[in-house]
């Protein structure tokens, strides 16, 4: 299992830099762990890119339900007092946004703060950069010069 954050999971449901290895790391470990509000916040990358034009309002749609069938077999953490909790401390600590923050405290919470029990896939610079500050593996397998 891997705590998917919502910027590897946008690449699953459109075509991005990063769906190669996202599609072939879920393919190895199809257990995802996702925050039960990543789905709130691909839905809002989907948003944007229908208003800039670079995604059809019928590829919009299939990506929802590609989505939501994602999120449909995955565990979600959501347990939001706890996570706004942590998230608040993990503010105080790192450059996060609050969105980030609550990724990342909601596999510290599912993990019972022992980053070694869960690798996490995210391709969020800020949040990568704490998650590895925290302790986490992040993109198991992923070339790290990138």
């Amino acid at each position: 299992m891997k705590f998917w954050d919502s910027s590897a999971i946008v690449p699953l449901v459109v075509e991005e830099e990063e769906t190669d290895y996202c599609i072939k790391t879920l393919s190895s470990d199809q257990e995802m762990l996702v925050w039960c509000l990543s789905r709130l916040e691909v839905v809002s990358a989907l948003c944007r890119r229908v208003r800039d034009g670079t995604l059809s309002e019928q590829y919009f749609q299939k990506a929802k339900r590609h989505l939501n069938d994602l999120i449909e077999h995955a565990y979600e953490v959501k347990a939001i007092e706890k996570v706004r909790h942590r998230a608040l401390r993990l503010l105080e600590v790192h450059p996060l946004r609050a969105a980030d923050a609550c990724q990342l405290s909601s596999v510290l919470i599912a993990t019972q703060e022992d980053p070694d029990r869960l690798p996490i896939v995210c391709f969020d610079d800020r949040l990568k950069k704490a998650a590895f500050k925290e302790g986490f593996a992040v993109n198991p397998g992923k070339d790290e010069s990138e």
